[in-house]
Formats: structure tokens, C-alpha cells, sequence
């Protein structure tokens, strides 16, 4: 059998992650359901399609076949990493999900646990300070550099339950920095709007770094892919060197675009506040 014959015999669905995203999918569902009745401009249904693209993403990102080849090649590796930092976190954060997943549980569930749990001041306290922007932009950082250093890297590659940990880290780390990006509802904005774009492009910086350490290595970084079979006889170099480019260019759009909009959004509303029309209405109102 060929490498890539063999990874792919080898894989299968990891069982628990996918019912839980599954699971996660039914209760907002249902939440989003009876919201969307009552509030159809505030959940409309691109909430609902932003939301289970972001689980979607989880899904292709870890139980799917894109898994099978996370440690035979590094680049693979990378784009898996990028799904679940840069990609499945903030669309599930525009599906706005903490009011449809509580809405979604059931009636004894939320009102017994979910609720008096979100309403003491012991979580209230520790969201407030982990939804801070700085804390938010020091958590992804941590975690990118910390999991992509050689040691825990390629203990990620070498233990199924450490790497499972890995994504749980990314993942939630990556919540957390784009949360004030996306601000989902009812959460209120920390800073103002205009400050997300160096938040941003300081996010794109520390990722550049990473990619150009990949990419202009003379040196094989993770040693582990030198001991596994090759594909396609690409050798672990220029393996590495493609990992670096792939987080580079479509890494770096995935937080210049979302700069992009925001500025964008910004000079619109800036525009119609000095529209001469707009003026005229709000004088004429007056």
C-alpha cells in the first residue's frame, strides 16, 4: 500500500468530537428556531448558515479525511490549524450562539443550571476579563507559538491524547481573539470599533513571523516529519516550506479582510453622518 493508502485505511471518525458537534448543532437549532420567530431581524438566517458553517469547519477540520495526513505532512498540518483558529471560530461567533444554545436546552437544564450559572458573579467576573481585547489577543499568540515550538508540537504528533488537547487549545483560544472582532450579540464592545484593526494587523504580524520561520529555514524545524513515510517524494524541507507559504498568504487575508470591513464599515457610517441628504432629514426632524 502506498502512504497515502495506508493513512487513509488507518483514520476513522473520532466518535466523541463529532457527537459533540453534532449535538451542539441540534441545540442551536432549536433555539435559533423559536428566536428566529420572535426576532427574525435579530437572528436572521445567515446567523444559522454562519453557525453551522462554523461547525462544518470543525468537522472537516478534525473528522474528516484531512486528518489522516496531519502527521505525514506539515503543510496539511497548517491548514488544519488555520480551519480552527482563523475560519470555524469566527463564523460560529456571527451565528451570535450564547442566547440559541441556551434557548435550545431543555426548559429544566437551562433554568436549573445553565442560567443561575451565567447570572453568578464568579463567571460574570472571569468573562468579563477573559473577553478583554488584550487578554483575547494574548491567548491566541500563546497558543500559536507554544503548540508550533518543536517540543509540544511534536508531542501533538506523537500522543493522540495530547494533540486532541492542541485543538481544544486553538479552538478556544481562538474564541477568545475573535470575539470583540465579531462582538456577537448581546455581548457590548469593550473598545472602540476603530481599535480592532491594529488588534488585527498585530494578530497578522505575529503570524507572518511564524510563517517566515517556516518558510526561510535552511533547517528541518520538526524533526518527527523526517521519520515518516513520504508522499508524493516531497521531502520534509520543501514540506515545511509550503506550510509556511499556505499560512502566509491565505493566513494573512483571513485577518486582512476582516480589517478591510471594518474600515470600510467605519468610513460608510462616517459618509452618511455628513451626507448633506442625511443632514437635511435630521434638520428637518428637528
Amino acid at each position: 500500500m502506498t502512504p497515502e493508502q495506508q493513512a487513509l485505511a488507518s483514520w476513522s471518525i473520532p466518535p466523541y468530537f463529532t457527537a459533540a458537534v453534532i449535538l451542539t448543532g441540534v441545540v442551536y437549532v432549536r433555539g435559533f428556531r423559536r428566536l428566529h420567530a420572535l426576532m427574525p431581524t435579530r437572528f436572521p438566517r445567515l446567523r444559522l448558515f454562519a453557525f453551522m458553517g462554523g461547525l462544518g469547519t470543525l468537522l472537516v477540520a478534525i473528522a474528516s479525511p484531512l486528518a489522516a495526513f496531519d502527521d505525514l505532512l506539515l503543510q496539511v498540518h497548517m491548514v488544519q490549524h488555520m480551519l480552527l483558529m482563523f475560519v470555524a471560530p469566527p463564523l460560529l461567533l456571527l451565528g451570535a450562539p450564547q442566547i440559541p444554545l441556551l434557548r435550545g436546552l431543555p426548559a429544566r437544564v437551562a433554568k436549573r443550571v445553565a442560567r443561575p450559572l451565567l447570572k453568578s458573579r464568579e463567571v460574570l467576573g472571569i468573562s468579563g476579563v477573559l473577553t478583554y481585547p488584550v487578554v483575547c489577543w494574548l491567548a491566541l499568540a500563546i497558543a500559536t507559538w507554544t503548540w508550533h515550538a518543536p517540543g509540544p508540537y511534536q508531542l501533538a504528533l506523537r500522543s493522540e491524547g495530547w494533540h486532541e488537547f492542541e485543538h481544544w487549545c486553538f479552538i478556544a483560544a481562538a474564541m477568545l481573539f475573535w470575539w470583540p472582532v465579531v462582538q456577537p450579540w448581546p455581548s457590548k464592545a469593550r473598545w472602540p470599533r476603530w481599535t480592532m484593526v491594529p488588534y488585527l494587523l498585530l494578530g497578522d504580524v505575529q503570524n507572518n513571523v511564524l510563517s517566515a520561520i517556516l518558510t526561510f529555514s535552511d533547517r528541518v524545524i520538526y524533526p518527527y516529519y523526517g521519520s515518516v513515510p513520504r508522499i508524493a517524494e516531497l521531502t520534509p524541507l520543501d514540506d515545511q516550506i509550503a506550510a509556511g507559504v499556505i499560512m502566509w498568504v491565505p493566513g494573512s487575508l483571513l485577518f486582512l479582510i476582516p480589517a478591510a470591513a471594518i474600515v470600510f464599515n467605519l468610513l460608510s457610517c462616517r459618509y452618511r453622518k455628513l451626507d448633506p441628504n442625511v443632514l437635511k432629514m435630521q434638520a428637518s426632524e428637528q
